[in-house]
C-alpha cells in the first residue's frame, strides 16, 4: 500500500511516537464505538446507489435537492436497519458513529431534523400518551422543528405565530398574522417533511399565555399535498446546507386537535383550563440538547478541515528555507504550524468540552425528572456561551485552514469551502452568537450580585466570591496559572459589565436601556467566562486520563497546553489587566508556545490520522490519506462539464463575432 502513498506522508507517519489506534478509540468514545462506526461506514459505502455519476458541485439547486433526497432515503433505510426499525430508543449522546452521512451528503441530509430535533422534542416535551401515539411504528410522520420566523429568531417571546384555543371544537387554530410571522429556515420543511413541531403563542379566551409547542401535520400522508390553511415552500440557495431543504411555513386558520399541544410540562384541558409549566425554560429543553451537540459537531468539522490542511502542508513544497537545499515542506514553516496546530488542539478541546457538557446535561435532566430544577439556569447559561464561542472559534479555525492551503484551498474540490459553509451556519442556528452571550450575561450579572451580597454561588461560578474577596494566585507560567488568569479575566469582566450596568441605572436610566448601553461589555464577560471554562475543562479532563499510555499522554498534554498558551497570548491584554501576569511572563509564554510547536511537529500527521476520517467523508482533493494531491486535482478538473468540448459553443456564438467586430 505504501508504494501508492506520497513519500512525504510515509516519512511523517514513521515519526509518530504514539499508538494512533489508541487515540482513535479515545476520540470515538471507546473501542466498541470505533467498531460500530466502521461497521456503519462499511455498510453505507457498500451501497452502490449512493455513488454520484456527476459530482454534486456541478448540479443545479433543484438537482442537488432531488439527489439529496434519493441518497437520504437510502441512508434512512440503512439507519432503520441498524437500529432494528426503532430509532427512537437510540443513545442520544454525542457520537461519530453516523458521520458517514457527511461524505454521502456533503451539503447535509434533508432528514437531519427529523432525527436530530423532531423526534427528540417529542421524547422530551410530549407526555407518555403522546409519545406512544406519535413515535409508534406506522405513524407516517417525517418531521421538522419550526421555531424561527422571518421577523424573529433567537428572541422567542417575540414570535408572532398564534395558536388560539377553540372550546367549541376542542381545537387550536394556528395563524400567521403577518408576513414576518411566517416560519422561515426549518430544515426539511420545504418539500421533505409532512409534519412539524411548531412554536407558537398560546391564546385562550383572549389572553396570551406565552410560547408553546404544537405538533402540526402540514402535508397529506398519501399525496404529500399541503393541507388546508398551510402555505409551505423552500427558501432558496445558501452559503451551505443546500440539500437541507430549508423552508417557509404560513398558517391561515389551520386547525389541529387540542391533544396536539405537547403537554409534558404545560397543559390545556378540555374546558380551556390552562395548567402552567413548573418552569417556562423547560420548553427550551430540545434547544439546549442541540446546543450540547453543536460543540462536538464543530469539533468534527474542524477535524475534517485540519486533516485536509495538515496532509496538504506535508505534501506541498514551497520556497527555500536554506539556499542550496530542496524546497521545504510547507509544514516546516513555523508560521504554518502557528496557523494549523491550534486547530488540532481546538478540535480536541471542543470534543472534550462537548462530552463534559453532555454529562452535565444528563445530570440536570435527571434532577429535573425528580422535580429539582435548581441547576437549570446554570445549564442554560453554559449551553449558551459555550455553543456561541465554540461555533465562532470553529469557523475562524476552518477559515484559517483554508487560507493555509493557498489558492488550492479556494477550490470546491478541496472541500474546505464546504466545511466552512457548514460551520459558519452553526454560529447563527439554534441561537445567534451575540444573543446567546447576552443570555449567559444575565446569569453572570445575577451571580456577581450574589457574590457582593455574600450569597453562596453554584460551584461553577463560585470563583466570583474569591475574586470579590481578592483571593488571587500569583503567576508562575504554569498551565494552572493560565487557567487562574482566565478565571480572573472572567471575574474582572463580569464585574466591569456589572459596574457599567449599575452606573447607567444610577444615572436614572431604565434597566433595559442600561443593559443595551452595557451590552458590549456584557458579551465580553460571557466570552471570557466561556474561554475560562474551555481552558479549565480541557486541561483538567486531559490530566484525568489515567488509562492512557505514557507516549500518548505526553502528546495530549502538549496539545492541551498549546491550547492554553495560544489563548493566553491571544488574550494577553486581558491578562495584563486582570491577572498578575507581567511582560516577562508573556515573553516566557511566547517561548513556550514556539517550543510546543516544535514538540508537536513530528506527530501532526499521526494526530490528524487519528481522527480516522475516511477519504469518502473528507471529500477532498487535498486531504486524502495517500497524499496524491496533484493527481486528484487534475482528475477532478477533468470532470468539469466545460471540458466535454475542446471548443465551447460560446466561442463561435460570442467571442469570435466580438473579435471580428472590433478587429481584435
Amino acid at each position: 500500500m505504501s508504494a501508492n502513498i506520497n513519500k512525504d506522508l510515509v516519512r511523517e507517519r514513521e515519526k509518530c511516537t504514539f499508538d494512533r489506534q489508541e487515540l482513535i478509540h479515545i476520540i470515538d468514545g471507546g473501542e466498541e464505538k470505533t467498531l460500530m462506526r466502521k461497521r456503519v461506514e462499511n455498510l453505507v459505502l457498500s451501497v452502490k446507489d449512493l455513488n454520484d455519476e456527476i459530482p454534486e458541485d456541478y448540479l443545479s439547486h433543484k438537482e442537488k435537492y432531488e439527489n439529496g433526497i434519493r441518497k437520504g432515503c437510502i441512508m434512512f433505510d440503512v439507519y432503520l436497519q441498524l437500529t432494528g426499525d426503532n430509532p427512537h430508543k437510540e443513545d442520544r449522546s454525542p457520537s461519530n458513529i453516523y458521520r458517514i452521512h457527511e461524505g454521502v451528503l456533503k451539503q447535509v441530509n434533508p432528514f437531519l431534523l427529523h432525527f436530530g430535533l423532531f423526534v427528540p422534542t417529542i421524547m422530551n416535551q410530549a407526555n407518555s400518551e403522546q409519545q406512544a401515539e406519535w413515535l409508534k411504528k406506522g405513524s407516517k410522520m417525517i418531521g421538522t422543528y419550526s421555531q424561527t420566523e422571518l421577523g424573529h429568531g433567537t428572541f422567542l417571546r417575540g414570535l408572532e405565530t398564534t395558536a388560539t384555543f377553540d372550546p367549541e371544537t376542542d381545537e387550536f387554530i394556528l395563524n400567521s398574522p403577518t408576513l414576518t410571522a411566517y416560519k422561515f429556515w426549518p430544515g426539511g420543511l420545504g418539500h421533505t417533511c409532512n409534519a412539524s413541531i411548531v412554536m407558537a403563542q398560546l391564546h385562550i379566551n383572549g389572553k396570551s399565555l406565552g410560547i408553546h409547542l404544537f405538533l402540526v401535520q402540514i402535508r397529506d400522508f398519501e399525496t404529500h399535498e399541503p393541507l388546508p390553511g398551510i402555505k409551505v415552500g423552500e427558501i432558496g440557495p445558501k452559503l451551505g446546507f443546500n440539500t437541507a431543504n430549508n423552508g417557509f411555513l404560513g398558517f391561515n386558520n389551520c386547525r389541529i386537535p387540542r391533544k396536539n399541544m405537547l403537554m409534558k410540562n404545560a397543559q390545556v384541558l378540555r374546558d380551556g383550563t390552562y395548567i402552567k409549566s413548573k418552569n417556562d425554560k423547560l420548553t427550551y429543553g430540545s434547544m439546549v440538547l442541540i446546543r450540547v451537540h453543536i460543540l462536538t459537531d464543530v469539533a468534527y468539522e474542524l477535524a475534517r478541515a485540519v486533516t485536509i490542511a495538515i496532509r496538504y502542508s506535508a505534501v506541498r513544497h514551497q520556497s527555500l528555507l536554506k539556499n542550496g537545499e530542496p524546497e521545504a515542506q510547507v509544514l516546516d514553516y513555523v508560521t504554518q504550524q502557528h496557523k494549523l496546530f491550534i486547530s488540532i488542539a481546538s478540535s480536541h478541546a471542543f470534543r472534550v468540552m462537548g462530552q463534559w457538557l453532555w454529562k452535565t446535561y444528563t445530570k440536570v435532566m435527571a434532577e429535573i425528572a425528580e422535580g429539582n430544577m435548581d441547576q437549570l439556569p446554570e445549564l442554560h447559561a453554559l449551553s449558551c456561551c459555550l455553543k456561541a464561542v465554540c461555533s465562532y472559534d470553529g469557523v475562524q479555525a476552518v477559515e484559517r485552514c483554508r487560507l493555509a492551503c493557498g489558492g488550492h484551498g479556494y477550490l470546491l474540490s478541496s472541500n474546505l469551502p464546504g466545511v466552512y459553509g457548514l460551520v459558519a451556519a452553526s454560529v447563527t442556528y439554534e441561537g445567534e452568537y451575540t444573543v446567546l452571550l447576552l443570555q449567559t450575561a444575565r446569569y453572570l450579572v445575577k451571580a456577581w450580585n450574589g457574590a457582593i451580597n455574600g450569597k453562596t454561588l453554584p460551584s461553577g461560578i463560585a470563583f466570583l466570591s474569591d475574586y470579590f474577596n481578592k483571593n488571587s494566585r500569583m503567576w508562575d507560567d504554569s498551565p494552572e496559572a493560565i487557567i487562574e488568569g482566565f478565571k480572573a479575566v472572567a471575574a474582572g469582566k463580569i464585574k466591569a459589565a456589572f459596574d457599567s450596568l449599575q452606573s447607567h441605572v444610577d444615572k436614572g436610566r431604565e434597566f433595559e436601556d442600561a443593559w443595551n448601553l452595557s451590552s458590549v461589555q456584557l458579551t465580553a464577560a460571557s466570552e471570557a467566562y466561556a474561554r475560562y471554562l474551555l481552558c479549565d475543562v480541557f486541561w483538567s479532563e486531559t490530566k484525568k486520563m489515567t488509562n492512557v499510555s505514557n507516549n500518548l499522554a505526553v502528546v495530549l498534554l502538549q496539545l492541551a497546553e498549546l491550547y492554553l498558551v495560544y489563548w493566553a497570548l491571544e488574550k494577553s491584554g486581558d491578562l495584563l489587566m486582570y491577572s498578575t501576569i507581567s511582560k516577562k511572563n508573556i515573553d516566557n509564554l511566547q517561548s513556550r508556545y514556539e517550543e510546543l510547536l516544535g514538540l508537536i511537529r513530528p506527530n501532526v500527521v499521526g494526530l490528524v490520522d487519528s481522527f480516522d476520517i475516511r477519504d469518502e467523508i473528507l471529500c477532498s482533493t487535498l486531504g486524502s490519506y495517500d497524499g496524491r494531491v496533484y493527481e486528484r486535482l487534475m482528475e477532478e478538473a477533468a470532470k468539469s462539464p466545460l471540458n466535454n468540448q475542446i471548443v465551447n459553443d460560446t466561442f463561435h456564438k460570442y467571442i469570435k463575432p466580438l473579435m471580428i467586430k472590433h478587429k481584435l
